[in-house]
Order: structure tokens, then sequence, then C-alpha cells
């Protein structure tokens, strides 16, 4: 495994991984708490490798490789560095493939890029998609405790499916995501966009994914529904369900 490159943003060295090879290339955006060598980055990577096809991948401030602290993490900071990585190490046509958190990342990814005249986004690819958790799957569910941690210490604790680390969910992270929240109406994504979920998803349920399909414009929306499928989507038949669905959006786009 080749070291990571690190970039610079604000302060906060940001750990990247990208390989070189043909457009529209892949960008891959990982979901909260998880880093650049999870089971399906590295599936995609070792597919782009096979096909030749550029790849991109990083680890968010608190994540992985990547320097900062998580609790100092919000969307907008995500975000922020998001593009600066997308900016720094991408060049011509690019397809996002964004998981649980990083589905929401790249909905902003987009907006963001399209208010500067940045239209080079061919596809988006998201898996088990998150966008406005926080708003939508974590506030309205809150116990009392939670909220009083949250104004007393700033934060609340969960304990984790996947780590021995509890998830930790902040106050900034919550109100910041009221400021970057993407399903209020109608979401012009300007490319075809394919939605895998598993119906089995424990953390994101499906009819969040059917309310984000409802919010896109319908003449390029491809939803998978995946009977067994849990919100890790990491058996072997979903990650080959995933290097199908982006190398169908490859072809769609070239």
């Amino acid at each position: 495994m080749a070291a990571p490159v690190f970039l610079d943003v604000d302060g906060t060295s940001i750990a990247v991984r990208h390989t070189a090879g043909a457009a529209p290339g892949i960008v891959w955006l990982g979901g909260y708490k998880s880093d650049m060598l999870g089971t399906k980055a590295e599936t995609l990577s070792d597919w782009t490798g096979r096909e030749g096809r550029a790849l991109l991948r990083h680890d968010y401030s608190g994540h992985g490789e990547s320097g900062g602290a998580f609790a100092d993490g919000t969307i907008s900071k995500w975000l922020g560095e998001s593009l600066a990585v997308f900016r720094r190490f991408t060049q011509g046509r690019q397809i996002l493939v964004g998981s649980s958190m990083g589905a929401w990342i790249a909905l902003r990814m987009i907006q963001e890029l399209r208010k500067v005249g940045e239209n080079r986004v061919a596809g988006l690819v998201l898996l088990a998609p998150a966008p406005d958790f926080t708003a939508e799957l974590i506030e309205p569910v809150l116990t009392k405790a939670q909220k009083r941690d949250l104004s007393k210490k700033g934060f609340f604790e969960e304990p984790s499916d996947y780590s021995a680390e509890p998830y930790i969910y902040t106050r900034a992270l919550i109100e910041d995501g009221w400021n970057n929240r993407v399903m209020t109406g109608p979401i012009d994504t300007h490319c075809p966009v394919h939605i895998l979920q598993g119906l089995a998803d424990q953390d994101v349920p499906s009819s969040h994914a059917l309310k984000l399909v409802s919010l896109l414009p319908a003449d390029d929306v491809t939803l998978s529904l995946i009977p067994d499928g849990d919100h890790r989507l990491s058996r072997p038949q979903d990650l080959d369900m995933l290097v199908r669905a982006v190398g169908a959006m490859v072809q769609q786009a070239g």
C-alpha cells in the first residue's frame, strides 16, 4: 500500500491517495467515522486499477490518516476539505461515489462547484445515502439525556456497531448540518444518479432514500433496493453491485 500524500487545507493535513488514469475519474467519499482504506474504497481501487481509470480518495479531518480532531468536524469543514482535494487532484469529468454521509458531501459538492461554473461531475453513485442525517435522522429521536449532554457538554456519545470507539455527535455538527441541508426542495444534480440502498439498513432507513429520490429529477435516477442489504453494503454481492453501478455510470458518462 503506497503511503498517502498530504494536502494542507486551512492548517489541517488531509491524507489523499490519487491514482492517475482514464476519465471520467472516480472520486470516493466515505461515511461518518469511515476511512479511505475501507472495504468499498479498496474494492473500487482494485477495479479502477484493472480498468486503468483514475481514482481519488481522501480521509476527512479527524478520520483515518488525516490530521485534526474528529470532534472538531462539521459537514462544512469536511465539505471544504473534499472540494480542496477535488480541485487539486482531478482534471476533466468525474463520477462521485458517496457512501452514507459521503452522499451528503457529494450532493453539497455539486451545489458548490456549480455556483462557480465548475460542471465536471458526470454522475453520482450513492450508497445508503444519508444527506441531512443530523436534522432528519438524529434530531427527531434525541432522548432527554442526549439533549442535556448537547446543551451542557456540547456533545453526546452513542455506542457504535462498527467500532469499539463510540460515535460522538457534537452540537457544532448538528447546528452546522442545518446550514448544509439539501432535502428542502428539488435537488438539481445535472447528472445521472444511481442509489444503492439496503432494505435491512438499521442506520439509514430505506424511506430516507425514497425521500431523496422524490426530490431528484426523475428522468435519470436509478434506485436499486437490496432486500437483505445492511448499512455497510460490504458483502461480496453488494461490492459486485457497487462495481457494476460505477461501471455503468462510466459508460453513461462516456
